[in-house]
């Protein structure tokens, strides 16, 4: 049984973005989807070639994923386009288990459509009825003024920065370490 209902979202362009787990059968396209994105942003912790996950793990993966109550990967679509993915994981032990760190991703030719905006406001939906989500993590690089400004309208908060934490080109970054309670 699937622990996401299926949306549909109206973007700013007018199309509709449909939301949705991710399942097994996704994995190549997310694969793909993964190729491209690591081809077009920096702000991602991998470049292109880098991710050095095959097709196999990546269905065990989603399989693995649907079976936690505290874990989901949605995924964006534009017609039988991958365009967005958001993944989220709980802490495997008890103690831990209210609380996760998520990762999302959007292709470049997407940006600024609202694609980011749906993708996480149907996340923190999700993450407030499961009954088992309090606290949901993120980090993102300080030199990504759009991210931070779609997480602060969401609610997120600056809890703490991590220097040098990135490196790219030989170039380092500091992250910032974001939060948010979910009631």
């Amino acid at each position: 049984m699937a622990k996401f209902v299926p949306i549909t979202v109206r973007l700013k362009s007018g199309e509709e973005l449909v939301i949705r787990e991710a399942a097994p059968e996704d994995a190549a396209a997310l694969l793909d989807f993964v190729d491209q994105v690591s081809r077009e942003s920096d702000y991602l912790t991998f470049g292109p070639g880098e991710f050095g996950i095959t097709l196999e793990r990546e269905q065990e993966f989603l399989e693995t994923v649907r079976h936690k109550p505290n874990a989901i990967f949605l995924i964006g679509l534009l017609g039988h386009e991958v365009v967005a993915s958001l993944s989220f994981a709980g802490g495997g032990r008890p103690r831990i288990a209210h609380v996760g760190e998520f990762g999302m991703s959007v292709r470049k030719a997407y940006w600024e459509m609202g694609i980011g905006t749906a993708m996480l406001k149907a996340f923190l939906d999700w993450a407030r009825q499961t009954g088992v989500i309090r606290k949901v993590n993120l980090r993102v690089r300080v030199d990504n003024p759009r991210a931070i400004a779609l997480y602060e309208k969401c609610g997120f908060r600056v809890e703490g920065r991590i220097s040098r934490e990135m490196q790219v080109n030989g170039k380092f970054y500091d992250t910032l370490l974001m939060g948010k309670a979910i009631d």
